[in-house]
């Protein structure tokens, strides 16, 4: 009886080292993972003021003036447009949809916009790298969804910065882009 016993109790402890070895290495895995991000910020010690002093986002008021200068735009073409503003980080900060603009166009300008964001650079240049046979090819179903014809262009500041990006749909691709094209040159006077 003892036999069984002694026999029982070396398979519970076999059971309870090889737990124990697998906690122990799911532990160092975890402080392998961790490790180059806790040196990473005691490198570089980030605080709220280095951040804001070092980011570039478009303001406001910057926001409503590319808005301003885009509806005006598609006001002269007699168009209808919604027209999105994204910040640096590709989130919206301003939108207007003209009185009987398309709906289904609301979606289409926040992604033109935030694609142009994405990828810093004019959605339409993107589309010409989505083609068949092209390196981009099937990209536009990344990302929760890419718009990838023209409409969409990165805002810039007075130094070159990239501080956000417009997207405007409701026309066509050639009255968007012209429409999204104003709004951006509104923040270089």
């Amino acid at each position: 009886m003892e036999e069984v016993s002694s026999h029982h109790y070396l398979i519970y402890q076999n059971k309870e080292n090889t737990y124990m070895s697998r906690k122990n290495r799911l532990s160092h895995l975890k402080t392998m993972m961790l490790m180059p991000i806790m040196l990473f910020l005691a490198l570089f010690a980030f605080t709220p003021s280095a951040i804001a002093s070092s980011s570039a986002d478009i303001t406001l008021d910057q926001a409503m003036a590319v808005i301003a200068a885009a509806r005006t735009k598609a006001q002269k073409q007699g168009t209808l447009m919604d027209i999105a503003v994204v910040d640096a980080g590709a989130n919206l900060k301003a939108f207007v949809r003209m009185d009987d603009a398309f709906l289904g166009s609301i979606d289409i300008s926040i992604k033109k916009a935030k694609t142009a964001r994405f990828f810093n650079m004019p959605t339409g240049d993107l589309g010409a790298l989505a083609q068949p046979g092209k390196p981009l090819y099937n990209i536009e179903f990344s990302n929760g969804g890419l718009i990838t014809f023209p409409g969409g262009l990165l805002l810039k500041d007075s130094k070159g910065v990239v501080i956000g990006a417009i997207g405007v749909s409701g026309s066509s691709v050639e009255n968007d882009h012209e429409v999204a094209l104003a709004g951006a040159q509104a923040l270089l006077k």
